[in-house]
């Protein structure tokens, strides 16, 4: 499965350093999940694929690891939050630390929303002020331009 990241770089880009988490805890169907539900409507089919054939490395490094990594997080972020064994589903509690509580978890994934959203306007920005470098690119198609939710106020254009 093709992704614009690895899970390695899911982990640096969207994780606090020195945070412990195994290497198999990202998944390349959760990457994949991620771009297609919040890159796709954004930067387009067209382009998504040729990204994922190789071209335009720069536009991939620079302006879409990140919000792919950041929303990657973002979908996983509650199944970390919560194990799921033989008793049933639990949250990690140990003698080192307990679990956050619900509203420091709300929190997070606020946090974890505002900023891939801010990075993801950042690379459809950039897109459409290059229109002659990705011609893949359709600011028609970008959900971007229809509609964004600002401070909670939603802005249909």
């Amino acid at each position: 499965m093709k992704t614009l990241v690895t899970p390695l770089q899911v982990l640096k880009l969207a994780f606090a350093e020195g945070a412990y988490l195994p290497t198999d805890t990202v998944t390349e169907a959760d990457i994949a999940a991620a771009e297609h539900r919040y890159l796709v409507p954004v930067i387009g089919p067209a382009l998504y694929e040729k990204l994922l054939a190789g071209e335009y490395a720069d536009l991939r490094a620079d302006y879409l690891a990140a919000p792919a990594a950041l929303f990657t997080r973002l979908s996983l972020q509650p199944r970390l939050d919560v194990r799921t064994g033989q008793c049933g589903t639990s949250a990690p509690k140990s003698d080192a630390g307990q679990p956050a509580d619900e509203k420091a978890r709300r929190a997070l994934l606020r946090t974890l929303r505002a900023e891939a959203r801010a990075m993801l306007r950042r690379a459809a920005l950039h897109l459409r002020a290059h229109p002659d470098e990705f011609p893949e690119y359709n600011p028609a198609h970008d959900i971007l331009n229809r509609c964004t939710t600002d401070g909670g106020i939603v802005q249909i254009r």
